[in-house]
């Protein structure tokens, strides 16, 4: 597979392989950071693609997106290692602290946890919209100088009701997505 495109999803509910076209191939991580940094250095060392996009779903902080958006920046949300370093910091690693594709304009807050209430540091620090998964792979991604790019779809407000808005929505962006793929194949 060398010198092609891997995807890399979370789960099969979020993007079936049926339309996967050629040259690239899809990959399910699981859900959350440990998943998805594993699967992403094994499909690396495997397969060797020129570029990994990660598509997912995402829960919104910024009230104006709707739909599919590309991610320009990821930060971990859920980096706690206080005083060593402030939220979202890793402590003696300050280069990850903010991983950046080069495409989009959006923001990523990447954490282990389902966003379902409002946090003041998510706006303090301008994050748009939050993930489980994109921080990870974006991390393996720069440590192996691959390319990576991330396509979001807006399922659910991060608030109350972002379970119930999540399972209703998480299949939605499909054809978003692979809309946007063609461009980008």
């Amino acid at each position: 597979m060398t010198g092609k495109i891997l995807v890399l999803t979370a789960i099969d509910d979020e993007l079936d392989k049926a339309r996967t076209p050629e040259g690239v191939e899809v990959i399910y991580s699981g859900v959350g950071k440990v998943n998805a940094a594993s699967a992403a250095t094994l499909a690396l060392l495997e397969l060797r693609p020129s570029l990994i996009i990660n598509y997912g779903t995402a829960g919104k902080i910024c009230e104006k997106l709707r739909g599919l958006v590309e991610v320009a920046h990821v930060v971990q949300r859920d980096m706690m290692a206080m005083p060593l370093a402030p939220r979202g910091c890793t402590p003696l690693s300050p280069a990850l602290d903010r991983l950046s594709s080069g495409y989009g304009d959006v923001t990523c807050g990447t954490g282990d946890s389902f966003v379902t209430s409002s946090d003041p540091w998510l706006n303090e620090n301008n994050i748009d919209i939050v993930d489980m998964e994109l921080f990870a792979i974006a991390h393996v991604c720069q440590r192996h100088s691959v390319r990576w790019r991330a396509l979001k779809f807006i399922t659910d407000d991060a608030n109350d009701f972002a379970a119930e808005h999540w399972t209703a929505n998480v299949a939605d962006g499909q054809e978003l997505f692979w809309d946007a793929m063609k461009k980008l194949t």
